[in-house]
């Protein structure tokens, strides 16, 4: 199984044979951080203690992507300049995508190689938000089925169901995840009450500003809620702040957004869609819109669940940001920590009835695609993804 490859240090990226390596200059003096060069959030000095996540809804793990997964080989040259060089190859086909969160030089010959084996490459500035991508040519993409894109966008009844079935799904998400804590004597009667009456007026909905009004409303209940779920008063909610975040909760919000946005971009590229023609959110000039789309649907069960795990179980503290004018953000032990945890929640298999049998949420995110794609060439109506608990 391919997995994501996590850097955080600064340093070289570049091609040898059949295996990509990640190459920094350390001083002769210099302890070498095994973990934290060529990096995977587990095997990390902040690695999570799994017995603490295990959901009951939750069941048969996939490997995650620790170093031992990933192949890494290691290897030390010392230099005539008092410095030494540590090079940590991995073999191509274990990467399924990078995500670089620190000053990484790059060449042509490593974009080539990167490119030729399908590899996106998601950029992160020095916040820990979502900046860009790599995304290598398409190498599924289908003439036919972005004209059908097109279409279902250009008309407003197609769009319409299509952005009413994924604001349904990132709604009724919503209400599972608060009905889960309900049933955890978490008072949320009100706020699921609201929200279910914001969800009744999507069907007479018929403009797509009007749509993006409700959704508007919904978060603002939903949000709310976050502060009788968590047990801590450090990371309480007041409003929604990004771009920047200027709180602890906000912060995580915005990170963990920004990474699963990531995620569906890189399950898209494996589907015949284009990620700049969403339903939900507009067309623009500057960026991808689908999959912002196919992130509302998945952001309660996967990002939102983590988020209370991480604060509730303590395993994320205020020592875990960073704090700047007007900004704040998690350092790289805080990034490690949730990116850990989102990670193990994507390897999570669940069991599917249509398919009888177990598949992981990263899967599940390219199901939902494939189910799109078909509704595209009236295959089948898309319905959304809900989350069983």
């Amino acid at each position: 199984m391919k997995k994501s490859l996590y850097i955080f240090k600064s340093g070289y990226l570049k091609r040898k044979q059949n295996t990509v390596y990640f190459e920094e200059v350390l001083n002769i003096d210099d302890n070498i951080e095994t973990n934290n060069i060529f990096d995977d959030p587990l095997n990390s000095k902040s690695s999570l203690d799994y017995e603490n996540f295990n959901d009951n809804v939750l069941q048969d793990y996939d490997n995650f992507s620790t170093s031992q997964d990933l192949e890494i080989q290691e290897e030390i040259e010392d230099t005539q300049k008092n410095s030494k060089i540590v090079k940590r190859y991995i073999p191509i086909h274990s990467i399924n995508d990078i995500h670089i969160f620190s000053e990484v030089n790059i060449n042509k010959k490593f974009i080539d190689f990167i490119s030729q084996n399908k590899i996106p490459i998601h950029f992160y500035n020095y916040y820990g938000y979502y900046e860009g991508t790599y995304y290598p040519r398409e190498f599924y993409n289908s003439g036919y089925i972005v004209l059908k894109q097109a279409e279902h966008y250009l008309n407003n009844e197609k769009r319409l169901y299509l952005a009413k079935s994924i604001l349904s799904g990132a709604i009724l998400n919503s209400l599972k995840v608060l009905n889960y804590y309900t049933k955890r004597n978490v008072d949320l009667n009100e706020d699921i009450n609201n929200i279910e009456s914001i969800f009744s007026k999507i069907k007479e909905t018929n403009e797509i500003d009007k749509l993006l009004g409700l959704e508007g409303n919904y978060k603002i209940i939903y949000y709310k809620s976050f502060n009788k779920i968590i047990k801590n008063e450090n990371f309480l909610f007041e409003k929604r702040t990004k771009r920047p975040p200027t709180d602890f909760l906000n912060a995580l919000i915005s990170f963990g957004n920004s990474y699963l946005y990531a995620v569906c971009l890189s399950e898209i590229y494996k589907t015949n869609l284009d990620p700049r023609i969403g339903f939900l959110h507009s067309v623009t000039f500057r960026r991808f819109s689908l999959n912002l789309d196919i992130a509302e649907i998945f952001r309660p069960i996967l990002v939102d669940r983590a988020i209370f795990n991480l604060i509730n179980k303590k395993v994320i503290n205020t020592t875990d940001f960073n704090e700047d004018v007007g900004i704040c953000y998690l350092n790289e032990d805080g990034k490690k920590k949730f990116l850990s945890l989102l990670e193990e929640k994507l390897s999570t298999t669940i069991k599917l009835k249509k398919l009888n049998r177990n598949v992981s949420f990263r899967n599940i995110i390219r199901l939902e695609l494939y189910k799109i794609q078909k509704h595209l060439i009236s295959d089948e109506e898309y319905s959304p993804f809900v989350i069983e608990y």
